[in-house]
């Protein structure tokens, strides 16, 4: 059996991926593909992921309560982001759908830093480097993102909303 050396961030936006498909068949090179990871960057993913309880065993199918509550409780423990200087970028976080449907815009931008983004914000360090340019491509994948920066840098009232909305993304995947 393997040994497990701790959680990356490519293991979260691999799995992110997986539920964002809703019971899509997929192979572990189109995962590759859409994230621009290596496939053995995938595979490795993956095995952390089952030595950790969230994917089954084949490695097809994610563990939802468990990956929810990893998201939910731990991921700013062991992913932690703190708002940096004003940037370029893709909005994240509250400032995203679906979070931002849900709050007045009242307050701080937040966005991942990337030089063809067209909004001024705080800089929120994505989760691994090429997301701000491969959620683009992808609406559910890209709220799902947003969804998990929230559970990450949001206030009380914010994490709240991003609990109900990955309730509901989270309802259909397996």
């Amino acid at each position: 059996m393997k040994k497990h050396n701790g959680m990356r961030p490519q293991d979260i936006i691999v799995l992110l991926k997986i539920v964002s498909m809703q019971n899509q068949k997929w192979r572990n090179i189109d995962i590759a593909n859409a994230l621009k990871l290596s496939p053995s960057e995938v595979s490795e993913a993956l095995n952390r992921c089952k030595i950790a309880k969230l994917i089954d065993g084949k490695k097809k199918s994610v563990h939802t309560n468990s990956f929810k509550e990893f998201l939910i409780y731990g991921l700013k423990y062991v992913f932690p982001s703190e708002p940096g200087a004003f940037v370029r970028g893709i909005p994240t976080a509250h400032s995203a759908p679906p979070i931002n449907e849900n709050i007045s815009q009242g307050g701080d931008i937040y966005v991942w830093p990337y030089a063809k983004g067209n909004v001024r914000g705080q800089a929120i360090e994505p989760l691994y480097k090429t997301i701000p340019e491969v959620a683009q491509k992808d609406k559910s994948f890209y709220e799902l993102l947003a969804i998990t920066d929230t559970l990450r840098v949001g206030r009380v009232r914010e994490i709240k909303i991003a609990i109900e909305e990955l309730d509901k993304k989270m309802k259909y995947a397996k």
